[in-house]
């Protein structure tokens, strides 16, 4: 016999936004459920250090911000259930989240908080230096890298945006593209031409990071990014370069695989919500943080989202009671 569970609403995705929202409709009384998803936390649990969070003087540590939401979202009464939603039906009544575990979740209302995820090159030693002088995101990390040189890889919008942003930081951004034009819109582009600070590695691409890896025992050396291989993709030459930082800007990627021709989204998967809203077009259908936002993809901007989206699914759900009861009492 196959498990169901209904509340009045139904968390997709942990994370800023996802815990958030849970934050403040279980203290409105609605007595959520939270589906964790795959990745408990989201990206930030891949985040080092965390230096543009509000509330804390200090350096914290994205891990450890992840569970202090999740703590906080459990202790108001939050049901929080470790699955993963393989189908959805959102226009039921209730509405129907089919997890892989087999159970079968209903809500009168839904807030998706799947969030979205950089993507990356692929390589293995990008992956070892992850959080330790690779990054995803400038506008995170750009920071601790105050008068060092950075390397940027990509040719599209993202990429020059980011590089433009970093010359606020760094001593010099070296931009890595696989083509000998960049993709980006012409004005960034001439401003990325105009910028002193930035060079341009045409018809090149990251083949491998260097430095010394976390957890690899020596405590003199000190961890993160020294140097990286480029390899020129017409001559097949590659050298090294020495470098403090890499920043991968090739684009992000939202999770709505799960939602594709059921809730309206842009022609690169971002889910469309109602201007100064977190409404979709799906009525008690209510989307925050990335998987909703290609433009700020921050920690603060995802949590905000999450408590716009909790209030609109309570008033949501008010509406629809003072419906229902006007309906029966006519």
């Amino acid at each position: 016999m196959t498990d169901t569970k209904h509340s009045k609403i139904l968390i997709i995705g942990s994370g800023p936004a996802g815990y958030t929202a849970a934050i403040y409709t279980a203290r409105a009384n609605l007595k959520p459920m939270l589906i964790t998803g795959m990745q408990p936390g989201g990206q930030m649990t891949t985040t080092t250090e965390v230096e543009n969070y509000p509330g804390f003087a200090d350096v914290i540590q994205g891990p450890w911000l992840m569970e202090q939401m999740r703590k906080q979202a459990l202790h108001v009464g939050t049901d929080m259930i470790i699955d993963t939603i393989t189908k959805v039906d959102l226009n039921s009544k209730p509405k129907k989240a089919f997890g892989s575990s087999g159970t079968i979740y209903t809500a009168d209302a839904v807030i998706i908080a799947t969030g979205a995820q950089a993507q990356w090159l692929g390589l293995e030693t990008e992956e070892i230096f992850k959080g330790y002088g690779v990054s995803a995101c400038a506008t995170c990390d750009g920071f601790f890298y105050k008068d060092k040189n950075v390397a940027v890889i990509g040719g599209g919008n993202t990429a020059v945006e980011e590089a433009l942003f970093l010359t606020g930081f760094a001593k010099h951004v070296t931009l890595i593209h696989r083509r000998d034009e960049l993709r980006a819109e012409k004005i960034l582009q001439d401003r990325v031409f105009e910028n002193k600070k930035i060079s341009i590695m045409w018809d090149s691409e990251l083949t491998e990071v260097l430095g010394n890896p976390p957890n690899n025992g020596d405590n003199n050396a000190p961890v993160g990014v020294s140097a990286m291989k480029v390899k020129n993709v017409k001559t097949g030459k590659a050298a090294e370069y020495p470098i403090d930082g890499i920043f991968v800007a090739i684009g992000h990627k939202p999770a709505t695989d799960l939602f594709k021709d059921i809730i309206d989204m842009d022609k690169t998967g971002y889910i469309n919500t109602a201007p100064d809203s977190t409404a979709t077009n799906i009525e008690g259908v209510f989307a925050a943080g990335d998987v909703a936002d290609n433009k700020y993809r921050q920690a603060v901007t995802a949590a905000g989202m999450g408590c716009m989206a909790a209030l609109e699914a309570d008033r949501w759900l008010a509406e629809q009671n003072t419906a229902k009861k006007d309906s029966n009492a006519a």
